[in-house]
Protein backbone atom coordinates (compact mmCIF):
# COMPACT_ATOMS: atom_id res chain seq x y z
CA UNK A 1 0.00 0.00 0.00
CA UNK A 2 3.18 2.16 0.85
CA UNK A 3 4.23 2.07 -2.95
CA UNK A 4 0.85 3.15 -4.38
CA UNK A 5 0.42 6.30 -1.85
CA UNK A 6 3.82 6.76 -3.15
CA UNK A 7 3.04 6.83 -6.31
CA UNK A 8 0.04 9.14 -5.89
CA UNK A 9 1.99 11.40 -4.73
CA UNK A 10 4.65 11.52 -6.79
CA UNK A 11 2.32 11.67 -9.55
CA UNK A 12 0.50 14.78 -8.02
CA UNK A 13 3.97 16.50 -7.25
CA UNK A 14 4.80 15.76 -11.20
CA UNK A 15 1.32 17.16 -12.90
CA UNK A 16 1.15 19.89 -10.47
CA UNK A 17 4.68 20.88 -11.52
CA UNK A 18 4.12 20.43 -15.27
CA UNK A 19 1.00 22.84 -15.32
CA UNK A 20 3.30 25.53 -13.60
CA UNK A 21 5.88 25.10 -15.45
CA UNK A 22 3.55 25.29 -18.63
CA UNK A 23 1.75 28.52 -17.02
CA UNK A 24 5.28 30.38 -16.80
CA UNK A 25 6.38 29.73 -20.24
CA UNK A 26 2.98 31.16 -21.57
CA UNK A 27 -0.42 30.38 -23.17
CA UNK A 28 1.07 30.16 -26.86
CA UNK A 29 4.00 27.16 -25.73
CA UNK A 30 2.01 24.47 -26.56
CA UNK A 31 -0.82 25.81 -29.01
CA UNK A 32 1.18 24.88 -32.33
CA UNK A 33 3.39 21.94 -31.63
CA UNK A 34 6.49 22.17 -33.88
CA UNK A 35 9.17 19.14 -34.49
CA UNK A 36 11.40 20.01 -31.27
CA UNK A 37 8.29 20.76 -29.58
CA UNK A 38 6.88 16.99 -30.07
CA UNK A 39 10.13 16.08 -28.53
CA UNK A 40 10.50 18.07 -26.00
CA UNK A 41 6.77 16.56 -24.81
CA UNK A 42 8.16 13.19 -25.37
CA UNK A 43 11.80 13.85 -23.61
CA UNK A 44 9.69 15.45 -20.88
CA UNK A 45 7.26 12.46 -20.37
CA UNK A 46 10.24 9.99 -20.10
CA UNK A 47 11.86 12.18 -17.87
CA UNK A 48 9.41 12.27 -14.93
CA UNK A 49 8.03 8.53 -15.23
CA UNK A 50 10.58 7.46 -12.83
CA UNK A 51 9.66 10.75 -10.66
CA UNK A 52 5.97 9.14 -10.77
CA UNK A 53 6.33 5.32 -10.24
CA UNK A 54 10.36 5.15 -9.06
CA UNK A 55 11.08 1.20 -9.36
CA UNK A 56 7.41 0.40 -9.75
CA UNK A 57 7.84 -0.62 -13.10
CA UNK A 58 4.78 -3.25 -12.57
CA UNK A 59 1.18 -2.91 -14.78
CA UNK A 60 -0.81 -1.95 -11.44
CA UNK A 61 2.21 0.70 -10.55
CA UNK A 62 1.45 2.33 -14.58
CA UNK A 63 -1.83 2.24 -13.74
CA UNK A 64 -1.93 3.62 -10.51
CA UNK A 65 0.24 6.65 -12.15
CA UNK A 66 -2.62 6.90 -14.66
CA UNK A 67 -5.27 7.09 -12.28
CA UNK A 68 -3.89 9.25 -10.14
CA UNK A 69 -3.41 11.77 -13.44
CA UNK A 70 -7.07 11.04 -14.59
CA UNK A 71 -8.63 12.38 -11.33
CA UNK A 72 -5.99 14.87 -10.92
CA UNK A 73 -7.53 16.04 -14.44
CA UNK A 74 -10.78 15.85 -13.44
CA UNK A 75 -10.39 17.67 -10.10
CA UNK A 76 -8.74 20.35 -11.67
CA UNK A 77 -11.84 20.86 -14.35
CA UNK A 78 -13.96 20.98 -11.63
CA UNK A 79 -12.04 23.61 -9.79
CA UNK A 80 -11.77 26.18 -12.63
CA UNK A 81 -15.26 25.91 -13.32
CA UNK A 82 -16.34 26.67 -9.79
CA UNK A 83 -13.80 28.94 -9.10
CA UNK A 84 -13.15 31.65 -11.68
CA UNK A 85 -9.97 33.18 -10.09
CA UNK A 86 -8.71 29.43 -9.53
CA UNK A 87 -9.24 29.81 -13.32
CA UNK A 88 -7.29 32.54 -14.36
CA UNK A 89 -4.19 31.38 -11.92
CA UNK A 90 -3.97 28.57 -14.39
CA UNK A 91 -4.73 29.40 -17.72
CA UNK A 92 -4.08 33.01 -17.61
CA UNK A 93 -6.76 36.09 -19.46
CA UNK A 94 -7.06 36.65 -23.08
CA UNK A 95 -4.78 39.29 -24.11
CA UNK A 96 -5.59 42.32 -26.90
CA UNK A 97 -2.59 42.71 -29.30
CA UNK A 98 -4.49 44.71 -31.31
CA UNK A 99 -7.29 47.08 -30.31
CA UNK A 100 -9.09 49.75 -33.41
CA UNK A 101 -6.08 49.30 -35.79
CA UNK A 102 -2.98 49.98 -32.93
CA UNK A 103 -0.88 47.35 -32.00
CA UNK A 104 -0.72 46.91 -28.24
CA UNK A 105 3.35 46.12 -28.10
CA UNK A 106 3.69 46.05 -24.58
CA UNK A 107 1.21 42.89 -24.86
CA UNK A 108 2.62 41.42 -28.22
CA UNK A 109 6.49 41.86 -26.60
CA UNK A 110 5.23 40.57 -23.07
CA UNK A 111 3.31 37.16 -24.93
CA UNK A 112 6.38 36.59 -28.02
CA UNK A 113 4.66 37.77 -30.45
CA UNK A 114 6.24 39.86 -33.76
CA UNK A 115 4.81 42.37 -35.90
CA UNK A 116 4.94 39.92 -38.90
CA UNK A 117 3.34 37.20 -36.51
CA UNK A 118 0.45 39.25 -36.43
CA UNK A 119 0.67 40.46 -40.18
CA UNK A 120 -0.01 37.14 -41.01
CA UNK A 121 -2.59 36.24 -38.73
CA UNK A 122 -4.57 39.34 -39.91
CA UNK A 123 -3.72 37.74 -43.64
CA UNK A 124 -5.49 33.87 -42.88
CA UNK A 125 -8.38 36.05 -41.56
CA UNK A 126 -9.31 37.67 -44.64
CA UNK A 127 -7.94 41.50 -43.72
CA UNK A 128 -5.03 42.95 -45.51
CA UNK A 129 -3.94 45.62 -42.94
CA UNK A 130 -3.66 45.98 -38.89
CA UNK A 131 -5.52 49.26 -39.45
CA UNK A 132 -8.35 46.91 -40.42
CA UNK A 133 -8.39 45.05 -37.57
CA UNK A 134 -10.94 46.21 -34.81
CA UNK A 135 -9.45 43.26 -32.17
CA UNK A 136 -7.40 40.81 -32.49
CA UNK A 137 -7.10 38.69 -29.22
CA UNK A 138 -4.57 36.66 -27.86
CA UNK A 139 -6.69 33.34 -26.21
CA UNK A 140 -5.88 31.87 -23.27
CA UNK A 141 -5.64 28.43 -24.82
CA UNK A 142 -2.82 30.08 -27.71
CA UNK A 143 -5.31 30.74 -30.52
CA UNK A 144 -6.00 34.38 -32.14
CA UNK A 145 -9.65 36.13 -32.29
CA UNK A 146 -9.66 38.53 -35.29
CA UNK A 147 -12.37 40.76 -35.40
CA UNK A 148 -12.24 43.07 -38.36
CA UNK A 149 -13.87 46.57 -39.09
CA UNK A 150 -16.52 44.65 -40.88
CA UNK A 151 -17.61 43.10 -37.72
CA UNK A 152 -17.37 40.06 -38.75
CA UNK A 153 -15.35 37.43 -36.39
CA UNK A 154 -13.03 35.50 -38.31
CA UNK A 155 -12.03 32.02 -37.78
CA UNK A 156 -9.22 31.13 -35.25
CA UNK A 157 -5.75 29.88 -35.86
CA UNK A 158 -3.45 28.80 -33.49
CA UNK A 159 0.21 30.77 -33.22
CA UNK A 160 3.47 29.68 -31.99
CA UNK A 161 5.19 31.93 -29.66
CA UNK A 162 8.75 32.95 -30.51
CA UNK A 163 11.50 31.71 -28.38
CA UNK A 164 12.86 35.14 -26.47
CA UNK A 165 16.34 35.42 -25.31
Amino acid sequence: MGSILHIVISTTCVYLFIILALRILGKTEMAQLSITDLIFVLLISNAVQNAMVGSDTSLLGGITAATALFILNLILKRLKIAFPTFRKVIEGEPVILIYNGIVMEENCRKNGISEDELLQAIREHGSSSIEEVNSLILETDGNISVVSNDHKHHSIRRIKKRKTT
